[in-house]
């Protein structure tokens, strides 16, 4: 993108009125962010959903005066901004409908094929999730997942610094702007972790570390992973925030139990009894319940040789052959088959052994 495209997107995201949802709307109907400032109003008048309350902010000067400023500062500090049709934009992200419209990025963030795993609790973390906390992330090393969390005092941090120590990329999620570090004590790690993953924002430099923009930025700890993990949680928190948008997101939920009259296990027993997470003891079962085994070494598999197949099959096949693992929704998209004519394809591909499903209807060829 140019400095113009990305100072455009910048201006939609600074007008309180417009979110993502409704700019995302407004860019696919105007083509770009720029042609948005440039169109009638009669014509954005007609998209669905768009009135002239909501787009009454789209001249005003100011929010043209800020963006400017914000994207010197952005190249003053060699911040990466991610536009969310760009390549490098969290990939699982793309499919939530009110994923940010631009990221900022501090760090060396590789997010193509890897394996994304958020892990996130209470801020009062307990022995107990420390020793499970610290275990489960080595133990995690043989399938080198990306290891995503919000960079707050208990599970968090102890996430984070296990995945460093482990050598595995790290990505702190933040509910601020990139001109600081909250908590502050953990300003060492933040720098560290740029080096293997770093820190993420959809928050501008003037930004502060409000509650809300913590609640907010949740939406992106859930959404750019293939699963969320929560160690320990009261019956309230953050923590349970993010598995809710998880489990909307249609992405996987794991949670670790604890006794039942242990008050920082109940939000975790909560998820559990109603079936919004799976129970998980230990690393073993999380890599068995996500369908990760093979890629752990432990197990291998005899291919099968000749299987005949349909032209649909062959094509899905030799699709998920080159591209590896992808969502039904893609590969509907890809390979020009209507989603329910899909389903049937891949349950009788599965049949054949030449599939694999995954969570969250995801599927892999054999």
């Amino acid at each position: 993108m140019t400095d113009t495209e990305f100072i455009a997107t910048l201006r939609l995201q600074r007008i309180p009125k417009i979110g993502d949802i409704t700019a995302k709307k407004l860019i696919a109907t105007c083509g770009s962010p720029s042609a948005i400032f440039i169109d009638k109003k009669e014509h954005l008048l007609q998209i669905e959903g768009i009135g002239s309350w909501t787009i009454s902010g789209l001249w005003d000067s100011e929010y043209e005066a800020a963006a400017e400023a914000e994207w010197e500062y952005i190249l003053k500090n060699q911040i990466q901004p991610i536009y969310y049709q760009d390549s490098t934009y969290p990939f699982l992200l793309t499919n939530c409908p009110d994923g940010p419209i631009l990221l900022f990025a501090k760090g060396r963030m590789d997010l193509g094929s890897q394996k994304i795993i958020s892990v996130v609790g209470t801020r009062n973390m307990t022995r107990y999730g420390q020793e499970f906390c610290e275990k489960f992330i080595a133990e995690l090393t043989e399938i080198d997942p990306v290891i995503v969390s919000g960079l707050a005092f208990g599970v968090d941090i102890c996430a984070q610094r296990t995945a460093m120590e482990m050598g595995m990329q790290t990505i702190a999620c933040l509910g601020h702007g990139l001109n600081q570090i909250y908590p502050r004590q953990h300003a060492r790690e933040a720098q560290h972790m740029q080096s293997n993953g770093g820190c993420l924002t959809e928050f501008w430099s003037s930004s502060k570390p409000d509650r809300e923009h913590f609640l907010q930025r949740n939406r992106i700890i859930a959404g750019m992973s293939h699963a969320t993990v929560v160690v320990e949680s009261a019956s309230r928190g953050g923590s349970l925030v993010t598995a809710d948008l998880a489990f909307g997101y249609d992405r996987e939920v794991f949670s670790v139990p604890g006794r039942p009259t242990d008050p920082f296990s109940e939000g975790c027993n909560g998820l559990i009894s109603s079936q919004k997470a799976q129970l998980i003891t230990c690393a073993a079962d999380f890599i068995h319940y996500m369908g990760w085994e093979e890629d752990s070494g432990k197990i291998i598999e005899q291919q099968t040789l000749f299987v005949p197949m349909g032209e649909e099959e062959e094509k899905v096949h030799t699709y998920l052959k080159a591209q590896g693992r992808q969502h039904m929704d893609t590969i509907a998209a890809v390979c020009k088959i209507p989603v329910n004519g899909l389903a049937s394809t891949l349950l009788t591909m599965e049949m054949k052994g030449v599939v694999r499903p995954l969570p969250g209807k995801w599927f892999e060829a054999i």
